[in-house]
Order: C-alpha cells, then sequence, then structure tokens
C-alpha cells in the first residue's frame, strides 16, 4: 500500500494512493508524530486524481536518523574502513522537505554540496530496545531520501552537524510504500537525468533491521520518525539549477532541484 500526505486548495490530509488516484483518509494521521500504529482506519468517500494534488512530505518527523558508510561500495569510494556498528548522525526535522520542492544551497557558508540517494525507514509504532528479529513490527513502510550534504563542512567540522543539517538539506517523498522488501531493491539516483547511482540494498553493511534494532538501544523512536539508510557509492556535487531524481525500485521517484 501507498499512503501520503497531500493538499489541495489548502486543505493537507492523509490518503492511499490507488491506480493513479488518492483516497483520502477521515484523519489526517501522519500530520502528527504520534499517528496510530495501524493506518488501516475509515476512509473518506473522497478520491482525487493524484496529478492535481501537491504532494507533501509524507511524515513529519520528530528527528532523522541518518547512517554513515552503510554501503561497502561507498566506504571503497571514500577510502574508508567498514564500520563495526552503525554511524548515527542526525539531521533536524526542520531540513524536511518533499517532493518538488527546492533544494537551498547554502552559498553564504558552503562551496561543495553533494546528493546522497537513500532508501528510508518510516517508523509506525514507539520502539526502545528492539530486538532485530522484532523490528519489522515497528516499522510503517520506505520512502525516498536525498541525505543532501555540505561536503566542505563535512571534512572542516568532523562533526556533521552542520554539513547534514541545513534547511532543505532531508527532501523525502513522494510517499511511504508500506509492502516492499527492503533487503535487495535498487536504489538510484540521476543528476540532470543521467544516471549517477544504481546499487541495491543487499551492498548495505548493516540491513534495516539491525538499524532499527540498534538505534532504538540509543533513543527512543517514536512513530513518524525516519531511518536514512546510507548512501550507495556515486555520491557527487550539485549546484543551483540542477535537477536530482532519487528512485527505488517498489516505491517511486523523488525529485527536487536546486536553488539559492
Amino acid at each position: 500500500m501507498r499512503v501520503g500526505r497531500f493538499e489541495k486548495d489548502g486543505r493537507q490530509f492523509t490518503g492511499i494512493i490507488e491506480e493513479g488516484r488518492v483516497i483520502a483518509l477521515k484523519e489526517d494521521l501522519l500530520a502528527t508524530p504520534f499517528f496510530e500504529d495501524s493506518i488501516e482506519v475509515e476512509q473518506g468517500t473522497e478520491s482525487l486524481p493524484l496529478e492535481e494534488l501537491t504532494i507533501l512530505p509524507p511524515v513529519l518527523p520528530s528527528k532523522i536518523i541518518a547512517i554513515g558508510l552503510n554501503y561497502r561500495a561507498h566506504a571503497a569510494e571514500f577510502d574508508k574502513e567498514l564500520p563495526e556498528e552503525p554511524m548515527l548522525i542526525m539531521k533536524p526535522p526542520s531540513s524536511v522537505i518533499g517532493q518538488g520542492e527546492a533544494i537551498v544551497y547554502p552559498t553564504h557558508m558552503s562551496r561543495r554540496v553533494d546528493y546522497e540517494g537513500e532508501l528510508a525507514v518510516v517508523i509506525g509504532r514507539r520502539a526502545k530496545d528492539v530486538a532485530e528479529e522484532e523490528a519489522h513490527h515497528y516499522i510503517l513502510g520506505y520512502t525516498c531520501f536525498n541525505d543532501v550534504t555540505a561536503r566542505d563542512l563535512q571534512k572542516k567540522d568532523i562533526q556533521y552537524a552542520r554539513a547534514k543539517g541545513f534547511d532543505t538539506f532531508a527532501p523525502m517523498g513522494p510517499w511511504i510504500e508500506t509492502e516492499i522488501d527492503p533487503e535487495d531493491v535498487m536504489v538510484e539516483t540521476c543528476l540532470n537525468g543521467e544516471r549517477r547511482q544504481h546499487t541495491s540494498t543487499s551492498d548495505m553493511i548493516f540491513p534495516v533491521r539491525r538499524l532499527v534494532s540498534f538505534v532504538s538501544q540509543v533513543m527512543t523512536l517514536l512513530p513518524g520518525d525516519v531511518i536514512a539508510t546510507g548512501t550507495p557509492s556515486g555520491v557527487g556535487k550539485i549546484k543551483p539549477g540542477d535537477r536530482i531524481e532519487v528512485k527505488i525500485e517498489g516505491i517511486g521517484t523523488l525529485v527536487n532541484t536546486v536553488t539559492t
């Protein structure tokens, strides 16, 4: 099932996507960080063409946890040793944007900004100290994510908060897919129509269930929180005017442009 958040004529709502149409739910469940565990709720009678709607970020997370160096080829690309444990990086909720919104290049501070296409996990239930074999029960679904990074500031600061925390540096969407198998799907990123990343999630060092379990042992995950699972090899710089597409098999395509 595909579920997301949409806007029409100033009204925001949660809807289920079926055959190019959006069936509105009676409650905007994904707009609150404490939405219900299940989205099998009463549907409204309203069915709208998808192309007539503005697609909003699928959730409003209380926090975003990005995972560093979680693909073997990406670690090799940066000449880094494989990590022994997942490397956690925080991005603020204020960095979230959705489908079609612009990534703002922080020219006042950075001269090198990169795209990083990723599979993101959306948490559906409060999760604390979750066992790896039980982790799938806490996942609502998956979405596309672009872990935009000011690469020069990442190198300069050592800490990653500034490099990854600018407003608009967490594009996600276009919606949540609840039914894919995250262990072997293709993650692809295109820059101005040219494919730059194309790798299966099977190249991950730490798979999704391990990540959910590990993060939940560090911090309590709330419904709507997002874990960006790391980027494959092929990251590269962007500039104002560029168009970035993050495509994930079974989910769809997240499209954003770059502006100043």
